[in-house]
């Protein structure tokens, strides 16, 4: 395991009289506290919120403007296509947006761009595509707050535009020593992001904007509320599946659409639960970031977005259980290939660039599509920024993920004169250039790192430093009070000093389940399951007989019996 700092969240607050006033123990209040949820109404927002206490809609800029162009195009006929984008999030709106218009009498119909030929968001090919098809207005979703040119081309050809969109806004100088937001040519522009938005919760994914705008529209036609509601399951996967914070409005969107996931009546999504394997009725944030999420993202990385779309548009039992397959075998393959380009980047990492500060990984055969997640498995394996380049048409092509103390965008602006064309933020990037630029590339990103050792060691928060004597089964479930888990809300995790490994074995057909048997120092025993490599796990600890452990408790039902156990996240051996 790789070498990691363990420190201890130190946050104040009276956590027995917030104990004392929502009825829960102090042990959960500090886990609150700690995720920075202050204050009476936050607190009880957050353990309680309800569908009810959601943001107005009509607080987004253009909201009203938007719907009112929108009625207007209906009421006329007039033919409206959507435009979204080939990730989940994009999926998702694309999704709500057709079927909240359909479902309002338009004449509409979409278009999802193709990740390898035409990249991300909407181009000209696509805006020319659509003014030929006699298309009279142009409706995007998680995309089009950057197409300034496109949309001018679109207002060239006569066209309606409305972009809704939640990524960052470009600025440039306004003049007078202040900056101002670069905004397409559109007749409307939905997007929590713009500085003139009063909406509460900036931090939204595309689909949660789609889902705001259907809302207002299904209001003022009088379409019963229970029909918008039955859409938020779509809001919840994308707000998982990109990866948005789940706090506030979003936390209460994923905590109700995991309900309404169980009890779906998209024939799609209950074909893909069920091609999975998994419980409908238990259906967590986890299977949507790391099973429902990545089947419906396959199509748009091996072959077509549009293969999600059509599953979650189908109405066929036959159909939809073949499109289901069908995104499962590919995530499949896709997991396959991820490895395969995992194993490749180690390979190339350990034989040539361990001393490295950046990584820089040239994989020429890897799939394009998948060199994020490479480099995020690179990173996680050796907490050092990393970028995994591909060979593509136009030279090579790469996606990086970084670490706290490495601002990866601003590392690409240095370098700026060796790209063709490259984006980002601190923590991940996409870029091009020249292949013959990679070595380049390379060499001048570690002469420019400023990077010390010390930024290389990954810290781990402990919650609460918590003896197993604290541990039952009522702590256990009032622990679930805390789902959904995610970025932003993360598991909570405890730990103990000094465990004495009375005893120990490896488990699982592929040896990947450590049993342990574990007594601290005032003889409590309590079993322990860790799930890793188990042969690395035996040979790390040698002949070690007491270790540290961050853990989070669970109850372990076998044969109709109930036990405490404790699911080790991560191990010290003394």
């Amino acid at each position: 395991m790789i070498e990691s700092k363990w420190m201890l969240h130190a946050k104040k607050a009276d956590f027995n009289e917030i104990g004392t006033k929502f009825h829960i123990s102090p042990v959960t209040a500090r886990i609150i506290r700690n995720r920075d949820v202050m204050g009476e109404e936050a607190i009880g927002r957050y353990l309680f919120g309800n569908v009810d206490q959601m943001y107005d809609p009509r607080l987004l800029p253009d909201m009203e403007r938007a719907v009112e162009i929108l009625e207007g195009k209906i009421a006329a006929g007039a033919r409206i296509r959507i435009v979204g984008d080939y990730d989940i999030d994009g999926v998702c709106s694309t999704y709500i947006l057709y079927r909240g218009l359909k479902r309002l009498g338009a004449a509409v119909d979409y278009e999802i761009p193709d990740r390898v030929k035409d990249g991300y968001g909407i181009n000209e090919s696509i805006i020319r595509a659509a003014s030929a098809d006699g298309v009279d207005t142009i409706l995007t979703c998680d995309n089009g707050i950057a197409a300034v040119s496109q949309f001018e081309l679109a207002k060239e050809l006569g066209m309606t535009a409305v972009i809704t969109d939640h990524h960052d806004i470009q600025t440039v100088d306004d003049g007078a020593g202040g900056e101002r937001d670069l905004l397409p040519p559109a007749d409307a522009l939905v997007n929590p992001k713009r500085r003139d938005s009063r909406y509460p919760n900036g931090a939204i994914c595309g689909a949660m904007v789609a889902y705001k705008l259907i809302q207002v529209m299904y209001e003022r036609a009088g379409v019963p509320r229970d029909e918008w509601l039955e859409m938020m399951e779509f809001a919840a996967i994308a707000t998982v599946g990109d990866v948005m914070k789940l706090q506030d409005e979003n936390r209460i969107v994923v905590k109700e659409g995991l309900k309404r996931l169980g009890i779906s009546k998209n024939l799609g999504i209950r074909k893909l639960i069920e091609k999975n394997n998994l419980d409908p009725k238990a259906i967590s944030a986890y299977h949507i970031g790391f099973v429902i999420g990545p089947c419906l993202n396959a199509g748009g990385r091996l072959q077509t977005a549009k293969l999600a779309l059509s599953l979650l548009l189908c109405e066929d039992e036959g159909e939809a259980d073949r499109l289901a397959l069908e995104l499962k075998e590919l995530n499949d393959q896709r997991k396959d290939m991820t490895q395969q380009g995992v194993d490749q980047a180690v390979a190339l990492v350990e034989e040539r660039y361990l001393n490295d500060k950046v990584l820089v990984v040239f994989l020429p055969d890897c799939h394009e599509s998948l060199a994020g997640i490479v480099a995020g498995r690179i990173r996680e394996r050796y907490n050092k920024p990393t970028l995994i380049l591909t060979r593509s048409e136009d030279g090579a092509k790469g996606s990086g993920r970084s670490i706290e103390a490495y601002h990866m965008f601003n590392a690409l602006v240095e370098v700026k004169d060796l790209l063709t064309k490259f984006g980002g933020h601190p923590m991940a990037a996409g870029f091009s250039l020249p292949e013959e630029k990679v070595d380049e590339f390379r060499r001048r990103l570690n002469e420019n790192a400023m990077l010390t050792e010390e930024d290389f060691i990954p810290k781990i928060w402990i919650d609460v430093a918590m003896p197993f004597e604290y541990i039952n089964e009522a702590l256990i479930e009032e622990l679930e009070l805390l789902e959904p888990f995610g970025q932003g809300n993360e598991k909570p995790q405890f730990a103990q000093k000094g465990m004495v490994i009375r005893g120990s074995r490896v488990m699982g057909k592929n040896r990947n389940v450590v049993k342990l048997n574990l007594v601290n120092e005032r003889g409590l025993a309590m079993d322990a399951v860790v799930f890793t490599d188990g042969d690395e796990f035996v040979a790390e600890m040698g002949r070690s007989r007491m270790m540290d452990v961050i853990y989070y408790p669970s109850v372990n039902e076998y044969n109709g019996n109930r036990t405490l156990q404790l699911v080790v996240r991560n191990w010290k051996f003394r």
